[in-house]
């Protein structure tokens, strides 16, 4: 991220960050919820709004429950 004059804009990155980590954890929560164990072809957007910097992060995916083993190699995590 950078700021208007070209630098880098630590408090922003870290605040988009955060937000994609509430979003994420909200993900994983709605997808339990639903007897889901892994949510498939996620997609994040994120959107600012106006001169005060507020910000949106929204994250879409398929939440699925895989059957049998799945190699380790082949998972991602939210970490």
């Amino acid at each position: 991220m950078r700021d208007i004059i070209g630098g880098r804009s630590r408090a922003y990155e870290q605040a988009l960050e955060k937000a994609r980590q509430v979003a994420t954890e909200e993900m994983v929560v709605r997808a339990t919820a639903m007897k889901a164990n892994a949510v498939i072809g996620v997609d994040i957007d994120y959107e600012v709004f106006g001169e005060g910097g507020m910000m949106m992060v929204s994250l879409s995916g398929t939440a699925v429950l895989l059957i049998g083993e799945i190699p380790h190699e082949k998972l991602a995590t939210t970490k």
